[in-house]
């Protein structure tokens, strides 16, 4: 066969497909020769940040990855875990941001397909969704569009595919302006004995191309995701991918039928760089090669070249090895559910990716070179905080106004506790969701056992499988039947103001969210969505991030099993100047539920039950509680300065295994964590949860108090979590509170207040102090009508 090579690119050449000068020379110098236009094409996607992670890999290292319960850690298409019983439990979070913002319906839908491929491609059956979301302000026209798009491609992959979207999170702020964040989480329960892996072997092995057609749609979609967006972005909407979601689950069935078979080596989704990426991970993971004839293809357009073959993004796309002589049974399988299934190369034992075209070599590149012998920068970090985080922890409350009892005036407005809360429940991003989650259908598989706005955390249900695992499951027919708790979490405020403080917040509050379900956290996914790491200031948020999250998951005994990394997260201010999102390290978690008729939802169940807080004294809010970086401080005040709270991992452990103990003695009837807006909004939310209302005592008295009104209210700190509790369990309940957190707090006084009482669904919200005058009373039919219209009503402006 003859070969087709190139002379040199051009500089505008070269740029155009991602790749810098000094990156072009080291290919040049690694091939021996200049590459020709299909390979320059690979190594620019291969070479994106969006691929081989060249900026973050050196700080990815420092992750905890290893545990008891991890079967499949980084490096594969998703993480398994060991939940028990014979219950694998596959699960991965990947990002579809810069696809959304120009196109946000096939972007946000084809960020759920792609997330489904990872989970399937392991022999797991996808039994759930969640998603994390930001967006700008919805005051903005454009911000409206792009959130109703976002949503509306979120529910109809979903919906279509039959796979439940259970949880997830909604965020607004401006810093998300034309940048907004796509982040999808799946989970899958292992249906296969062995799980999937996706290194080939076997040389003379037969390579299948199985699934969908190719064409010439997200043509360089790494690449595009790699870059910043620029007023020019909308010229490459063609980098956005069009999902066919009928065709997936056609594509799950008939993979997860092949796998059964023992007739797959190894399987590999054709997602970000399509043929080049699975071709060369598939090659370098098994230490082989991998030949591949182009011309054997199915296509859904005519006259395409090499280059459009090996960068296409077509969605719903798979490649597989299989044992020689077993061909035609998996490509019968794949007919069977009318899809494409042909034999298209061989593995070879040269460890090299050889591309056919009409009877020549089209490229010929070492697998390694693609795979994982990429580039990686090692940037130098500042030695000091930048200068915005200098000037925000200047600020202390001491420049807020004065408040009292009765509340506090803002620019000569006068407003009471009452008017702050309904203005913090009208907040996007504290309101109710419902106008998202009601679009998606999360009940879809009957597994779905606490619904969207209902508790902390999603909890789904595991049901035994076919085959050897249900055997498994069934030899032990007196254990309680388990299931697996999820969430989402990212307070991106707290990341901008102090990134490794922050950081390691968003992973406690991840976990304090499982356990409030009753559910024991395993094991991360993680979304590093942030700016340029070429900015000095991009890298040091980033950089400090990552060694938040690698300390808080060892103190919480919570490895990770991979993840996606998404940076370059800027857009252009009025002026035209980039501007980074604010960094959001979106950690994923998932907790074993060992029984599911021991979990708890965030709602009162019923008037009468006894109110509790579990936390450090509410008299002592300084240092442990913070209006810095607060809801309440951006909202009311306009303000994001000060610094965020800090995690105390001592008392974070003890609070939550306390939760999870009382859940799993039928103590706790609810239990819900103090997030944004602070205490008086958790209870609000409790109320709204629960539809009754709650009448509360804070218990201090001025002597008490060692900071302000609105310190109490609604600042905000980790380790604090609300609970109901049945009243004839209250002694039951006390006891175990006194032996566990009596005097655990390092001033030994009790982590532990009984708060109040659950009231009758006509009643009012209404908190005290021990003067009996109501710090805050309001009726909850003002606040149901605040919470659950904000987005729709801003949605109709």
């Amino acid at each position: 066969m003859s070969s087709i090579y190139s002379a040199s690119f051009s500089p505008e050449e070269i740029a155009a497909e991602g790749l810098k000068p000094d990156e072009y020379e080291e290919i040049v110098q690694r091939l021996g020769r200049h590459p020709n236009k299909a390979e320059l094409g690979m190594f620019g996607v291969m070479w994106s940040e969006h691929c081989c992670y060249k900026n973050s890999r050196p700080l990815l290292k420092q992750f905890p990855t290893q545990g008891d319960r991890i079967l499949v850690g980084p490096g594969e298409n998703a993480g398994v875990v060991d939940l028990g019983d014979g219950l694998h439990v596959a699960f991965k979070i990947e990002s579809h941001n810069h696809p959304s913002a120009i196109e946000p319906f096939q972007g946000a839908a084809t960020g759920v397909g792609g997330i489904l491929r990872d989970i399937f491609t392991m022999g797991a059956r996808p039994v759930a969704v969640l998603n994390s979301l930001r967006f700008g302000s919805l005051e903005d026209a454009k911000t409206r569009r792009l959130f109703s798009g976002v949503v509306e491609g979120i529910s109809h992959y979903g919906n279509c595919v039959g796979v439940p979207t259970v949880g997830g999170e909604v965020y607004f702020d401006p810093a998300y302006t034309g940048n907004p964040l796509v982040n999808v989480m799946a989970i899958g329960i292992m249906e296969t004995p062995e799980i999937v892996k996706s290194g080939a072997a076997g040389i003379g092995n037969p390579v299948l191309y199985v699934g969908s057609t190719t064409g010439r749609d997200g043509m360089g979609g790494a690449s595009f995701a790699s870059a910043e967006l620029t007023d020019k972005s909308m010229d490459d909407r063609p980098a956005v991918q069009v999902g066919d979601p009928f065709l997936e689950k056609c594509l799950i069935e008939a993979c997860l039928e092949a796998f059964k078979t023992g007739a797959v080596v190894a399987a590999q989704d054709m997602g970000a760089a399509g043929i080049t990426c699975s071709t060369a991970e598939m090659a370098a993971k098994g230490g082989v090669g991998i030949e591949l004839d182009l011309d054997l293809i199915p296509v859904r357009e005519v006259g395409m070249v090499p280059y459009e073959y090996l960068l296409s993004e077509s969605q719903e796309r798979m490649l597989f090895v299989a044992y020689p002589g077993r061909e035609q049974e998996l490509i019968d399988i794949f007919h069977r559910w009318g899809l494409q299934a042909v034999v298209a190369g061989t593995v070879i034992e040269e460890p090299i990716v050889r591309i056919l075209f009409q009877g020549e070599v089209a490229a010929e590149i070492p697998a390694t070179a693609l795979a994982d012998n990429t580039p990686i920068y090692h940037r130098e970090l500042l030695t000091e905080p930048p200068d915005y985080v200098v000037k925000a922890r200047e600020w202390t409350v001491k420049a807020l106004p004065p408040c009292t009892s009765a509340g506090i005036t803002i620019q000569g407005n006068q407003k009471t506790w009452n008017d702050i809360l309904l203005q913090l429940l009208d907040t996007p991003t504290i309101a109710s969701k419902r106008w998202v989650y009601h679009q998606y259908d999360h009940q879809v598989q009957n597994n779905t056992m606490s619904l969207p706005g209902g508790a902390d955390a999603a909890v789904v249900r595991l049901r035994p499988v076919e085959g050897l695992l249900a055997q498994q499951a069934r030899s032990t027919p007196n254990n309680p039947q388990k299931g697996v708790a999820a969430t989402v979490d990212c307070n991106s405020r707290y990341v901008y103001l102090d990134p490794y403080e922050g950081a390691k917040a968003v992973v406690a509050e991840a976990a304090r969210n499982l356990s409030c379900v009753g559910a024991q956290p395993l094991a991360v996914t993680d979304n590093l969505n942030f700016g340029s790491p070429e900015k000095p200031v991009g890298y040091w948020q980033l950089s400090l991030a990552c060694q938040g999250i690698a300390e808080a998951c060892q103190h919480l005994e919570t490895p990770v099993t991979g993840g996606n990394v998404s940076l370059y997260n800027e857009t252009l201010d009025a002026q035209g100047v980039p501007q980074a999102i604010y960094p959001t390290p979106v950690i994923g978690m998932i907790g074993l539920i060992p029984d599911l008729t021991k979990i708890c939802g965030q709602g009162w169940q019923t008037p009468g039950d006894l109110i509790y807080f579990l936390g450090l004294p509410l008299a002592q809010v300084t240092p442990h509680v913070s209006l810095g970086g607060s809801e309440y401080l951006a909202t009311i005040h306009g303000l994001v300065a000060g610094k965020p709270p800090v995690v105390d991992f001592d008392l974070e452990r003890r609070l939550q295994e306390v939760t999870r103990e009382g859940i799993r003695q039928g103590w706790l009837r609810s239990a819900h964590d103090c997030a944004e807006g602070g205490l008086v909004v958790a209870i609000a939310e409790s109320c709204l949860a629960g539809q009754l209302g709650a009448e509360i005592n804070l218990g201090l008295t001025p002597e008490s108090i060692q900071g302000r009104w609105d310190e109490i209210l609604f600042g905000e700190s980790a380790s604090r979590i609300l609970v109901s509790v049945n009243p004839e369990q209250q002694t039951s309940w006390e006891s175990y509170l006194e032996e566990a957190l009596g005097k655990y707090s390092a001033q030994k006084l009790p982590c532990w207040q009984k708060l109040g009482i659950v009231s009758q669904k006509d009643s009012d919200l209404r908190v005290i102090n021990t003067d009996n005058i109501p710090l805050i009373e309001v009726k909850m039919e003002e606040v149901s009508t605040h919470f659950y219209n904000a987005i729709e009503r801003r949605l109709k402006a």
